[in-house]
């Protein structure tokens, strides 16, 4: 049994994971930061359509970020 492909299979899986949840982090802050630069009614509805995000998502983690700077 040859298993040294699998752990290099599971090595890249989790690397990519990692890459992916930062990707996901610089994301959610850039999108939280025009949020917070940008008070127009559109704001929002503007980060929904370029992220693909809903704007409930969008109003969540401008709330959690609004939450944890207070």
């Amino acid at each position: 049994m040859d298993t040294a492909r699998l752990e290099l299979a599971a090595q890249r899986y989790r690397e990519a994971e990692q890459a992916f949840d930062a990707a996901r982090e610089d994301l959610q802050a850039e999108a939280v930061a025009v949020l917070q630069q940008n008070e127009e009614r559109g704001a929002q509805a503007t980060v929904a359509r370029i992220t693909g995000w809903t704007r409930e998502y969008v109003r969540r983690i401008k709330k959690r970020a609004d939450e944890q700077g207070a």
